[in-house]
């Protein structure tokens, strides 16, 4: 028989899971697309059950007789809010993370309530907003009460595989500091003042860190997975950090850039680096801070024309994006259909599409998204700089870094290499390998419920440098760069300057929103 690890995320679009072998390689993959729900404006849902049902799903067709599965890591878009009565029945929908802006009203009251931005950002690195999981639990007490009463645990994706699979109730340190403010960053340890005030009812979860070995697979778990009983499973964490770790940018100066469904950027810092506009975190490995940011939509954007444009594929649109030409023929986009996370924490802001002529067709507009998502990373990794990070090597991994143009496009625009690995299959791959360091000598398959693995464990196929080495190196023209730093300008004076119009939009679609939803239920 054969060891492998298997490693399975939970992302927006859909579930991955890999089977992988003491060297890295990959042995099968499987994949299940779902579609989160939004049932009304700024609200984004997901059935939580369906985590489990796709687990279980692309575990019984990765794992075959022969296959001796060592250990499983899991990972998960977070931070959600998926609250459960005491004998782990969801009581409603999760809420996904940044991309729900339904709480801005309970960011306002519960910033006040706490002191301010900065008594918040003292505490939990981060100020409070849409990605934040306290005015989330907020605003289901506020609008249903009924379900906050039965609330006793907080699950995310990773940790609700985790309690699936094990029986055990945990959150990994990561995920709690994306809690704000129900987490203190520096203590390490959730603050209770402040937890008690939002959810006093809430039975918060111990706390391990992403590679501490959670529990064990049960004897049911393993007959709704086809995994053996009793093999290990590790604590996991949201996806972007187990993307890094995938890549090996987890170390200081390292930038992770996600291209996914939303586009997503974790540097890695020597000290704790706090500033409101972006996410200021613990990392994946005991000891280590992140900066983080996230854009609301990035191939969100490009899939949702890719739906408008009809029979067009993403090739045939990739083609024409290249044809129309850095500037996509004189149009200036603004990425925020789905409000924004970072830097402008701003969930009212909405897109724009600025220059438009009857001259212009399809491969302008989709080449115009591609340079709003790279000016959207521009902007981000200015402000990361400007609060004190200090990027060095910038890897870039996800769904869009297949094919050449958009990661040029990003290159471009900023300025900056990026270094593309030979793997770039995302934070299953990453779970993958969290595993597979559980499954090391240095922490045998047998290790107690909350041994750690050290982060400097060593042994056969522990390397991630060794498991996914460099592939190629995207490097930004020269020649593009005064053309696109005007465009960059231009960009960052578009939002400010249609600021209002976006938000007076946006009341009227909240306005409409409600009055359909009120006709629907009389």
């Amino acid at each position: 028989m054969s060891d492998v690890v298997l490693g399975v995320d939970i992302g927006t679009s859909s579930s991955k899971g890999v089977l992988v072998d003491p060297a890295g390689k990959v042995l099968a993959s499987e994949t299940r697309e779902h579609h989160v729900d939004r049932p009304h404006p700024g609200w984004v849902e997901m059935d939580g059950g369906i985590w489990w049902e796709e687990f279980a799903a692309i575990s019984r067709a990765l794992v075959h007789d022969g296959d001796n599965v060592t250990a499983v890591g899991v990972s998960g878009m977070g931070p959600c809010v998926l609250l459960t009565d005491d004998g782990g029945e969801p009581l409603r929908p999760a809420i996904l993370y940044g991309v729900d802006t339904r709480a801005t009203a309970e960011i306002a009251e519960l910033t006040r309530r706490f002191g301010g931005d900065e008594a918040i950002l003292d505490r939990c690195g981060s100020a409070l907003s849409t990605q934040a999981v306290g005015p989330k639990l907020a605003w289901v007490d506020g609008h249903e009460p009924d379900a906050m009463a039965k609330a006793r645990r907080l699950f995310m994706p990773s940790s609700w595989l985790v309690y699936r699979l094990t029986g055990s109730y945990v959150l990994d340190h990561h995920s709690a500091s994306q809690c704000t403010p129900l987490y203190d960053t520096d203590a390490r340890q959730w603050y209770e003042p402040w937890a008690g005030d939002i959810a006093p009812h809430l039975d918060l979860p111990p706390l391990v860190w992403p590679t501490d070995i959670a529990g064990n697979v049960t004897a049911e778990a393993a007959d709704e997975t086809g995994l053996p009983e009793g093999i290990p499973v590790i604590a996991g964490t949201i996806d972007a950090w187990s993307e890094a770790v995938s890549v090996d940018a987890q170390n200081p100066g390292d930038l992770m850039l996600m291209y996914g469904t939303t586009m997503f950027l974790v540097h890695t810092v020597e000290q704790r680096v706090s500033t409101a506009n972006l996410w200021g975190t613990n990392g994946a490995f005991e000891g280590t801070r992140s900066l983080a940011g996230g854009m609301a939509t990035s191939g969100g954007i490009t899939g949702w024309l890719k739906e408008l444009f009809g029979s067009a594929d993403y090739p045939e649109l990739l083609l024409e994006a290249g044809q129309s030409g850095p500037g996509a023929q004189g149009l200036l986009m603004l990425p925020y259909f789905a409000g924004e996370r970072t830097p402008i924490a701003d969930p009212d802001a909405r897109g724009v599409v600025a220059g438009l002529t009857l001259s212009h067709g399809r491969g302008d507009i989709y080449r115009a998204a591609l340079e709003a998502t790279a000016l959207g990373v521009r902007h981000n990794i200015e402000s990361m700089e400007a609060a004190g990070g200090s990027i060095e090597r910038i890897v870039a991994v996800g769904g869009g870094t297949q094919g050449d143009l958009w990661t040029q496009i990003v290159s471009d625009i900023t300025g900056r290499e990026q270094l593309v690995p030979s793997k770039t299959i995302g934070a299953s791959y990453g779970a993958a390998y969290l595993a597979g360091r559980a499954a090391d000598a240095s922490c045998a398959a047998d290790a107690p419920t909350g041994s750690s693995v050290p982060y400097a464990a060593s042994g056969p196929g522990v390397d991630i440098a060794t498991w996914n080495p460099p592939s190629h190196t995207v490097t930004p023209n020269p020649g593009l760069r005064q053309d696109y730093d005007e465009l960059y300008d231009l960009y960052r004076q578009l939002y400010p300057n249609t600021q209002a119009v976006q938000h007076t939009l946006a009341r009227r679609q909240h306005r409409l929103s409600n009055a359909t939803d009120t006709r629907s239920t009389a």
